[in-house]
């Protein structure tokens, strides 16, 4: 084959440069999806037997995009250098002094589009350990979650959080070096004061972190516990590192900052065996007073008698009312989730409306007794 015609020059390349420019684009653009998946695959089985008990679908959608994206860089910048460019003329110069002599410094755009690929490439490398992270926060999620502690389902966002914000941050310090060409130990050695009033103005966020840190070496509670703290209540959903999230009974999401959640008195209802119930009956006036006996024997017997109670209700003639005779009613149900909890108490209200129907007494609302007295003048009738 005659390689003459491919060595021919068109604009500063020879058409064997096209050619393979061309070849590499099209080799990515057709087979892009197909590198990513396989890809893929080949982090997997480094992968496999940690996270065996799962899906690899789950691992490669998660990896899909990144790889996807760090796989075009490298094919796109392995394209792109097989041409020549006349990029090298200056785009910026700054001149110094050094030992009495003049340096002149210049950036070419040639140099500004490899600084350019070199960030990406660190961005998708990094990207691609994210999504790693995530799939062993995965693993270790699903396992916590067929264990019988809740303390691991916890833990297990805490401590993926802790290793994301930990990448990103040794990603920061990446680009800074190898893009910038900044020296980042002279620049994490001379920050000083500036450390110092960095630390003074993120003074909230760092009493939020430690009381993060706080809640897990003194578990006050954990997740999926009922609390009740700052005058909210409802069931823990998350712990992170600045706030927790709860869930109320409204089906609302609440975010606590983690600083109060340490600060304020805190009622982890979870941990309590039995909820208290406590309320008045008002029964009217002429209710005899032996009714009034048999009614607070019977309910007392009903909640005592009922399985999710404690035994130990006491009914018990409590005060006069306005326009009432209060009975007090105090016992304790079962601890259970929520919702179960109002359907028992709902059936013990019932039952307690039906004793007192099938009695001779009834409640009482309130009312006033009103007396017209008229005294007609002495001496003289009534004017029409």
């Amino acid at each position: 084959m005659n390689t003459a015609f491919f060595n021919n020059i068109i604009w500063g390349n020879s058409i064997k440069s096209y050619l393979l420019f061309a070849g590499i684009l099209l080799l990515w653009l057709f087979f892009r999806k197909l590198f990513s998946r396989l890809f893929s695959h080949l982090l997997l089985a480094l992968f496999g037997r940690f996270g065996k008990e799962l899906n690899a679908a789950v691992f490669v959608d998660l990896l899909i995009k990144p790889v996807q994206f760090f796989i075009s860089l490298w094919l796109i910048y392995l394209a792109v250098n097989q041409l020549n460019y006349p990029l090298n003329e200056a785009i910026y110069s700054r001149s110094k002094l050094v030992n009495k002599a003049e340096v002149i410094n210049t950036i070419t755009l040639i140099q500004v589009i490899d600084k350019l690929f070199l960030l990406l490439m660190i961005i998708s490398l990094f990207w691609i350990a994210l999504r790693i992270v995530d799939f062993i926060a995965h693993v270790f999620a699903y396992r916590a979650s067929i264990t019988a502690s809740k303390e691991d389902d916890q833990l297990v966002p805490f401590v993926k959080e802790l290793v994301k914000i930990t990448t990103v941050s040794i990603a920061f310090f990446v680009i800074l070096g190898y893009v910038f060409e900044i020296n980042v130990l002279t620049l994490i050695t001379g920050l000083g004061i500036g450390g110092i009033a960095i630390a003074l103005a993120a003074k909230e966020s760092l009493e939020n972190l430690l009381g993060s840190f706080t809640i897990f070496v003194d578990r006050p509670f954990i997740v999926g516990d009922f609390v009740k703290v700052n005058g909210i209540e409802g069931t823990v959903e998350k712990v992170g590192f600045r706030s927790t999230r709860i869930r109320t009974a409204e089906k609302s999401l609440v975010t606590m900052p983690n600083k109060k959640m340490i600060d304020t008195p805190l009622e982890n209802m979870t941990v309590r065996n039995y909820r208290r119930i406590k309320f008045d009956i008002g029964l009217t006036y002429n209710t005899p007073i032996q009714e009034i006996r048999v009614i607070a024997q019977k309910i007392t017997d009903y909640i005592n008698e009922h399985p999710k109670t404690n035994n130990d209700a006491i009914v018990t003639f409590e005060n006069f009312g306005s326009s009432s005779l209060d009975l007090q009613v105090l016992y304790y149900i079962e601890m259970m989730d929520y919702n179960p909890y109002l359907k028992i108490k709902e059936e013990i209200n019932f039952k307690i409306i039906e004793i007192v129907q099938q009695s001779s007494g009834d409640f009482a609302f309130p009312t006033q007794t009103v007396i017209h007295q008229y005294d007609a003048p002495a001496g003289g009738t009534e004017s029409q």
